[in-house]
């Protein structure tokens, strides 16, 4: 049995891939493409109106004239009428040879006095408000299997021998009408075609035009070199790309940024951790050679190790938290409780030493990340330690005034002198060799830095000036839920 690859199914509408030009093509000639079609409609009843009207008053003329050489003998039911129909009546319908009239009169009972007798009797009535001075009415009939217009005027007839009413027809064919209403329809559907033709000659010239710092931006942007990360000159530029030109060269300092930390880091691990790793070599071939007891030999290649390992894990620290300010958005953390768990974490390291330990917390919400505030805590707490004599002290507090947390880690070591003080925070700079690699604090700076915080080294010193120990000071803005948290919260009292 075969199984072929699946399908990817679309869930986009295939037109929001199509260009631009395109979609303002069809975007703009559509709409105006069915109004063009809604006017011509619109103006062709217009115009079968206005023709209607204009021959139907030529059909009453007709009439009239026909009416003019109607004779009566007799009165009322009696009455006769007799007719002279003249070939002036007919004139105007039959000198273009395109349409035919017909006509018949008769008397109000339908009795055939002159013209047509197959010509339909009218069984209408008179409109309340007829369009002309005159009993008369228009209608659509067929006769001999054509479509005919009627004229039916109702004309009274008097003479010295008497009175009556005549009932006058005339029928006319719709040639005339016909090819008059198409002409005039084929006359706008011309001039609206060039219309159209015209609207997309200048959607596509203006859209060529409006396009063409797009198109220019892509060519400079395919024509730059791989590692040229530099900002894109807007000045040119119009408005409406100024937004996309901000937002890429703030992408392009971000990568930038990026790009350089992890140069930095590439060349940083290398530098440093050859020196270890050269160590151990070195360790492992006097232990081959028994230079050394094994025991001892393998002792010094496991502190070796050791600190090739939490180099190695400060690094990635370093390079996380980096990591962490450019690609997520923080969340609302409690710090006095990921502070009371690091407490937990170190508490062998406490008692190793035999420190008088002591920690004041209150509830203090702000906006990090978890790991970073968890990496600070640790950093602070394992330096505090490592600088601490035996038996010394080792106090931790964090105070929450309402617009900034502030904790302070406060060591009983020997302190800092001012110039170790400006360089301790820059990476690979230790006060102890020995004791570290120098990245506990610029790891500190960097996460102090990424929450909008900050972070300084002062001594402690005694009546007498004496240093008595070394306070690392933080200070980060609570949030605004914090301060609420703070106030309704009946258990934000310090505890020891």
């Amino acid at each position: 049995m075969r199984f072929g690859r699946p399908r990817k199914v679309r869930t986009e509408p295939r037109w929001l891939s199509w260009s631009l030009r395109r979609q303002l093509l069809v975007g703009i000639l559509l709409p105006t493409l069915l109004v063009i079609a809604y006017n011509t409609y619109s103006q062709h009843q217009k115009t079968l109106v206005a023709l209607n009207t204009a021959y139907d008053r030529t059909l009453l003329a007709s009439a009239k004239s026909i009416s003019e050489e109607l004779d009566v003998k007799g009165y009322d039911d009696l009455a006769e009428l007799r007719a002279l129909v003249p070939y002036s009546a007919q004139e105007a319908f039959e000198a273009d040879n395109q349409s035919r009239m017909f006509y018949r009169v008769s008397n109000l009972s339908g009795e055939l006095i002159s013209g047509y007798a197959d010509l339909p009797i009218w069984r209408g009535t008179i409109p309340m408000r007829p369009p002309y001075a005159a009993l008369v009415d228009f209608y659509n009939a067929d006769f001999r299997g054509e479509p005919v217009r009627v004229a039916v005027l109702l004309q009274p007839v008097a003479s010295a021998e008497g009175r009556t009413m005549a009932m006058i027809q005339v029928a006319e064919t719709l040639e005339l009408r016909q090819a008059a209403a198409l002409q005039i329809l084929w006359d706008t559907m011309a001039r609206q075609l060039v219309l159209l033709c015209l609207i997309a000659l200048i959607v596509v010239l203006v859209v060529q035009r409006a396009t063409r710092p797009v198109r220019q931006l892509s060519t400079h942007l395919q024509q730059r070199a791989e590692d040229d990360l530099s900002p894109i000159d807007g000045t040119s530029a119009p408005r409406e790309l100024l937004p996309l030109i901000d937002a890429t060269n703030d992408v392009m300092q971000r990568l930038s940024h990026l790009l350089a930390h992890q140069q930095r880091f590439v060349r940083d691990a290398s530098h440093q951790l050859r020196t270890p790793l050269a160590v151990l070599k070195i360790q492992v071939q006097s232990a081959l050679r028994d230079d050394l007891p094994h025991r001892q030999a393998l002792e010094e290649i496991g502190v070796t190790v050791d600190r090739a390992t939490q180099l190695a894990n400060q690094m990635l620290a370093l390079a996380k938290v980096e990591q962490l300010r450019q690609q997520s958005q923080p969340d609302v953390v409690r710090w006095d409780e990921i502070l009371r768990d690091v407490a937990i974490d170190v508490s062998p390291l406490v008692a190793q030493s035999d420190l008088d330990f002591g920690i004041h917390t209150r509830a203090a919400p702000v906006l990090a990340h978890e790991w970073m505030l968890r990496e600070l805590c640790r950093n602070l707490l394992h330096n505090a330690i490592r600088y601490s004599p035996a038996h010394g002290t080792l106090n931790v507090s964090l105070d929450a005034d309402g617009e900034q947390a502030r904790l302070v880690v406060s060591d009983s070591g020997p302190g800092i002198d001012a110039e170790l003080a400006n360089r301790l925070f820059q990476p690979f700079s230790a006060g102890d060799v020995q004791a570290g690699s120098g990245l506990g604090l610029a790891i500190c700076l960097q996460i102090v830095r990424a929450l909008d915080g900050s972070i300084e080294l002062v001594n402690r010193t005694g009546a007498r000036n004496e240093v008595r120990g070394l306070d690392a000071i933080v200070t980060m803005p609570l949030t605004h839920a914090g301060v609420l948290e703070r106030v309704s919260n009946p258990r934000n009292t310090p505890d020891e």
